[in-house]
């Protein structure tokens, strides 16, 4: 694909169907007994550990912090909607809420994917300082208003894999007519070292690679990647990834029925999206480390990294595709300032914290 053809698609995807729902009637939550009833739709496969599971489980907290008031009935993907169909349904009142990751809806408005992650982008601890005080939260609201959905941040899972691998991945050329799933902008910068690039939602990708229809994947990380048992299929799994350095997820809501509720029911959904965030992201990182050694010790599993080579020209073509989405429209421009200033403004510090601190603990 050139690189206009990506932005201008990418810019202009969906905006027409994010108008009509916003000029559509704003619909509300059903009312049984009193308790108002919510339908979450999610992009994951059922009880999917940490990603299905987090959405039951952030159901039950807003349930049982609002003493049964609120309900919220949660449907996995394909439930109710398709997996990349939830986004519409939030907007279109088809669904009160959804579970997802923001980058799927690049199709909408690029802006989106800053909210999630980018290519060498913001650390985990930098995107949820941008997103509460640097402005990202404001720029948020922003965009998705015009989608007719109020957005907020779930977990992180932190900096994700680079992927599996059918064969090892040593130069450029080994990229030449790969065929990988990787979503948001990552998939872009593969694309553009010749990989033919495709999105799946999770529930596909292992049939996919185990039929060959691709021939490697990134999902999260370790305790995901073992779930799905991408190990008896490709033993190469490289790492850190380039693409998400600090993936966070999203919870939407309804505008309408979000404008609806009291003051007292936003404090509570936002209270208890706050803590499932921070739950579901502590859980990530425990069962990351405990499941590498699984992946590692029990199945054989090749742990490689990118040369350095490699990451320099991974790095430079990245660069090109973040500018370039960032500058696509004046939308996404607004938000893509805002984002590269307050990485600017945290490197310093980052650079002197946590990763000197990291250098410092690292065996000599």
């Amino acid at each position: 694909m050139k690189r206009r053809n990506f932005v201008t698609s990418a810019a202009t995807g969906g905006l027409v169907a994010g108008a009509a729902a916003a000029a559509s009637s704003f619909p509300a939550p059903a009312i049984a007994q009193g308790t108002k009833q919510l339908k979450m739709v999610t992009t994951w496969p059922k009880n999917f550990p940490g990603l299905g599971t987090g959405a039951e489980n952030l159901a039950k907290r807003i349930t049982a912090m609002s003493g049964g008031a609120i309900e919220v009935k949660v449907f996995a993907a394909g439930e109710l909607v398709p997996p990349f169909e939830s986004f519409d349904a939030v907007s279109s009142g088809n669904a009160e809420m959804s579970h997802s990751v923001s980058y799927y809806w690049q199709g909408k408005t690029p802006a989106l994917n800053f909210f999630a992650t980018v290519p060498f982008g913001l650390s985990a601890t930098e995107q949820a300082a941008w997103i509460a005080y640097g402005g990202g939260q404001e720029l948020w609201d922003e965009v998705c208003a015009d989608f007719n959905v109020k957005p907020f941040p779930r977990a992180s899972t932190g900096v994700q894999m680079a992927g599996w691998f059918k064969k090892e991945i040593n130069t450029l050329d080994d990229f030449q007519g790969l065929k990988f799933r990787m979503p948001g902008l990552g998939g872009e910068v593969l694309r553009r070292l010749g990989a033919a690039v495709v999105n799946l939602p999770g529930g596909e990708i292992f049939p996919a690679l185990q039929a060959g229809t691709i021939d490697g994947t990134e999902w999260v990380g370790p305790w995901n990647d073992l779930a799905f048992g991408f190990y008896k299929v490709a033993n190469y799994y490289y790492g850190p990834g380039f693409h998400e350095p600090a993936t966070t997820g999203e919870v939407l809501i309804n505008k309408g029925v979000w404008d609806e509720f009291t003051d007292a029911e936003k404090a509570l959904m936002e209270a208890a999206i706050q803590a499932e965030a921070w739950r579901e992201f502590a859980e990530f990182n425990a069962m990351n480390a405990d499941s590498l050694k699984i992946l590692v010790d029990e199945h054989g599993v090749q742990v490689r990294s990118f040369t350095p080579e490699l990451f320099a020209e991974i790095k430079r073509v990245a660069g090109e595709v973040v500018a370039e989405v960032g500058n696509s429209d004046e939308v996404t421009k607004k938000v893509y300032d805002s984002y590269i200033a307050f990485q600017e403004k945290a490197l310093g510090w980052s650079k002197l914290s946590e990763q000197g601190y990291l250098n410092a603990r690292s065996p000599v």
